[in-house]
C-alpha cells in the first residue's frame, strides 16, 4: 500500500483527486438534499436562502472533518 503521494504517477494523482472530487461533491449534494428535506419537515425553520447556505457551509465544513473544523452549534 503506497503511503506518499509523491509516490503515485501522475495519472494515479490525478484518478485520485478526481474521485475525491466527484465524492465531496455528492457529500455536500447530500447535506443539501437533507437540510431541504429537514426545512420541508419544519425541523429546521425556514430563514430564506443566505440562511441555508450558510448552514449548508457549516455543514459541509463540519462533515469535511478537516485541521480547521469549526464548532457548529444553535439553531438554524
Amino acid at each position: 500500500m503506497l503511503r506518499e503521494w509523491h509516490v503515485l504517477s501522475d495519472d494515479a494523482q490525478l484518478a485520485l483527486s478526481q474521485q475525491a472530487m466527484r465524492r465531496a461533491a455528492e457529500t455536500i449534494a447530500e447535506q443539501a438534499e437533507l437540510l431541504a428535506r429537514e426545512i420541508e419537515f419544519g425541523t429546521i425553520d425556514d430563514r430564506g436562502g443566505p440562511e441555508a447556505l450558510r448552514l449548508l457551509a457549516a455543514v459541509v465544513r463540519v462533515g469535511g472533518g478537516g485541521e480547521e473544523m469549526p464548532y457548529v452549534a444553535g439553531r438554524a
